[in-house]
């Protein structure tokens, strides 16, 4: 597959070749993707919430009724879950949410994501992502001109700290180096830019795994 390199301010830069087995997948596997997109966000779920059980809930130890002639059943403890300010019953604990998944899928996950923006034709390469000053407002309009209103820039190995700095504040743009590709970003922004340098990177990446598992 090729396609037209751009720089940032729209002109054209030559051509790039995308591998195949990345980026042409044609039956793209959305239980796949699911499954990849759930184990990101479960692994960075917090896991923080916490009530108290009936054990942890400070609260006076005297029998608060007598034992007989009340008319109602006996309590011993004001913490019993059944009453206002006791300790709640099974509620959520502190844990980690993460689960596996098999390094192969999650490596396969990611090329069927980078191949669906392919497909759907919403993949710009871009010569470099790189600015002399840190201008939000240059950067804007630059992207504007080239039809990125909700994307994800993918650099090389580091990105530009002008660049990072004047996209930071840009609704809907996300800026990631080469090594943070993943496939929950990927889907979540609406055009997947890449330089050279990231093309390279990703195919550098995948290292010919992705040939035999397509």
């Amino acid at each position: 597959m090729e396609l037209s390199v751009k720089t940032l301010a729209g002109k054209a830069a030559g051509k790039a070749t995308l591998d195949d087995a990345i980026f042409g997948i044609s039956e793209i596997r959305g239980d796949i993707l699911q499954r990849t997109v759930r184990w990101q966000l479960a692994k960075r779920q917090a896991g923080t919430h916490k009530t108290q059980s009936r054990s942890e809930v400070s609260v006076t130890t005297k029998k608060y009724i007598r034992q007989k002639g009340s008319g109602g059943a006996r309590h011993g403890s004001k913490n019993a879950p059944i009453f206002v300010g006791g300790g709640v019953a099974h509620g959520p604990r502190v844990r980690s949410h993460a689960h596996d998944l098999p390094k192969k899928v999650r490596k396969l996950a990611l090329a069927h994501a980078l191949s669906s923006k392919a497909k759907a034709e919403a993949i710009l390469v871009l010569d470099k992502a790189e600015l002399k000053e840190p201008k939000t407002k240059a950067l804007s309009e630059q992207l504007k001109k080239l039809g990125l209103t909700n994307a994800l820039i993918i650099s090389g190995s580091s990105v530009d700290e002008n660049f990072a700095k004047a996209a930071r504040n840009i609704p809907n743009i996300d800026v990631l180096p080469v090594a943070g590709l993943n496939v929950y970003d990927i889907l979540r922004r609406g055009t997947l830019v890449v330089t050279k340098d990231a093309l390279a990177g990703i195919e550098a990446r995948f290292n010919g795994v992705a040939k035999e598992e397509a």
